[in-house]
């Protein structure tokens, strides 16, 4: 019961972290926010199945695809940054 409230924390905070980062980059157009809005929130939704599936199973590997596709948003939007910097 107490893994479910801690998984929907997590949920809700990745979305209100995505929703921070999405008003920054309306604010801006700096696709630097946009990349992390995007990892925020594609981080919410691959953490939503977990309470939609009932928790499947640690070791599932779309689970760590989606992680993974979620940093390396992060980090294509840092080196954009980089590269568009000066």
């Amino acid at each position: 019961m107490i893994e479910g409230f801690l998984l929907g924390v997590i949920v809700t905070c990745s979305f209100v972290a995505a929703g921070f980062f999405a008003r920054f980059w309306f604010a801006t157009r700096d696709l630097l926010f946009l990349g992390f809005a995007a990892a925020f929130a594609l981080e919410g939704l691959n953490r939503m199945t977990f309470l939609l599936l009932d928790r499947p199973n640690a070791g599932d590997e779309y689970i760590y695809v989606v992680r993974l596709l979620s940093y390396l948003l992060i980090l294509a939007a840092i080196a954009n940054k980089n590269r568009t910097k000066g």
